[in-house]
């Protein structure tokens, strides 16, 4: 409070009033000032009351361990949560020694080993945590991890050390349920992997069943034919068997006609043979894109046989109304899971003719291009050999010489209405379709981004300039 003012004093002598009255003037300068600075520093006060209040509740809201300590060893604050743990106050603990929580002697020698790595590093250098035992309220050892930090006072010089840990067993349970996550992830990752595959499995349903048709077909036909021919040598047997004379047994030879039954059964055979392998390698292709392949092992794959087979059980299913085109993919051999990689050709021709059918286009196509990559990302041509023993040409486009080829570029290129600017950005999101519900899952294009991005490459779209969706794959080449 304000003090009553001072009573003007008698004039003293020697001094004139002018000369008493700035000594007046003075006083109360001097006054003002000190109501002043007593003001400030009572505010000075309340912010660092403020300050203890809020370091005091973040302090006792953590929960990890927290605990202070001068250079010698002395506790001088601590957190609830270390508090809890081992069964003290805050009074009980300040003025004990550190090395009397720890439930190990040897742990004494790695707290002495902390502290020192902490005063030499810098006050921000990361540290690498300690493995400590601290004894729980029930004498039990409890395994901490902990880091050490210097602690400074105002005028920067080293006061003590802050330790803060966190027990070992709540770190392990994080890191399980963590774990227990990243699995559950991948199971539904590939659950949701091989959904898309049965989808697409159905919608090629047709073309395969065609595909499969004709070596059956073959086969069945020549089998027919091969039961026909041993009806007529078992007839021709025995009759030779039964002694028939010489003249009846050529009869017999021509109605039969034995010489060209013999003839036939080589062509018979190999034609047998040629369409049941062909049924094996379709049966074969079709598990191995059906199969959960995740674990398949990374093999060398000739891309332009993937994008073959994609285009051919693609189109069987389209009637021949779907004209694709595959140019520059000869010799572009890339390392990964032929079974993936038709999966995302196969998506990609699929979406394009779902696309070109929809808009009405009078002749639907697709055109499958590819060119090479150096190291410097430079596009070449493909279809020659470069002195690496890749797959290039001896000049970049627009010329210039080039490096090794390192990666293949391959364009699908249809001529369907393309894709709308605002889509571009969700193309690839989960469960994002633009066809009627139950002609797609959504999955389709973000399973085959993922897939492009687990062989190490990527996958892009965009809008070509004079119509038509472009959808573009790049995968490093195998190394020679």
């Amino acid at each position: 409070m304000p003090a009553s003012p001072v009573p003007p004093l008698p004039p003293a002598e020697g001094l004139d009033e002018a000369a008493w009255v700035d000594v007046i003037h003075k006083m109360d300068e001097v006054y003002s000032r000190l109501i002043e600075d007593e003001i400030a520093l009572e505010q000075k006060n309340a912010q660092l009351e403020e300050s203890h209040r809020f370091i005091f509740s973040v302090l006792s809201a953590m929960s990890d361990l927290v605990l202070a300590c001068s250079e010698s060893g002395e506790i001088q604050d601590s957190n609830d949560a270390l508090r809890d743990l081992v069964g003290s106050t805050e009074a009980g603990l300040r003025g004990r020694r550190l090395a009397e929580l720890l439930a190990r002697p040897e742990d004494e020698a790695a707290v002495r080993a902390l502290t020192q790595a902490a005063a030499l590093a810098g006050p921000r250098a990361p540290r690498e945590p300690v493995e400590l035992h601290l004894r729980d309220a029930a004498g039990s050892a409890v395994p901490v991890e902990v880091h050490c930090s210097s602690r400074f006072d105002a005028n920067g010089l080293r006061s003590g050390f802050v330790f803060v840990g966190r027990p070992v067993g709540e770190l392990r349970r994080a890191y399980q349920q963590l774990q227990d996550a990243h699995n559950a992830l991948k199971q539904t990752q590939a659950q949701l992997l091989h959904s898309e595959k049965m989808a697409s499995l159905g919608r090629l349903v047709a073309g395969v069943a065609h595909e499969l048709n004709n070596p059956i077909s073959f086969v069945l036909g020549n089998v027919h034919a091969l039961k026909r021919y041993c009806e007529r040598l078992g007839d021709y047997l025995a009759a030779l068997h039964a002694g028939v004379p010489a003249r009846e047994a050529e009869r017999l030879r021509a109605h039969l006609k034995i010489d060209r039954t013999l003839a036939d059964f080589p062509s018979l055979i190999e034609g047998t043979l040629e369409g049941a392998t062909r049924t094996a390698e379709i049966v074969a292709g079709l598990k191995r894109f059906s199969a959960m392949d995740d674990r398949e092992e990374a093999r060398e794959v000739a891309l332009d046989d993937v994008v073959a087979r994609a285009a051919l059980w693609v189109g069987k299913g389209t009637g021949g109304r779907f004209a694709v085109t595959q140019r520059g993919l000869a010799d572009c051999i890339v390392r990964g899971s032929p079974g993936q990689l038709m999966q995302v050709f196969m998506n990609l021709i699929q979406n394009a003719w779902d696309a070109t059918s929809a808009a009405g286009v009078e002749a639907p196509a697709l055109d499958i291009s590819a060119s090479l990559l150096d190291a410097q990302g430079r596009e070449f041509m493909a279809g020659t050999t470069d002195p690496s023993g890749h797959a290039g040409t001896p000049g970049r486009i627009g010329g210039g010489a080039h490096g090794p080829a390192e990666r293949v570029r391959v364009r699908f290129s249809d001529n369907g209405p393309g894709i709308p600017a605002p889509l571009l950005g969700r193309i690839f999101d989960p469960f994002y379709t633009t066809k009627p519900v139950g002609k797609g899952t959504g999955l389709g294009l973000s399973i085959s981004y993922g897939i492009v991005e687990q062989h190490g490459g990527r996958l892009s779209a965009d809008s070509a300039p004079g119509g038509g969706a472009v959808f573009t794959v790049e995968l490093p080449l195998a190394p020679p």
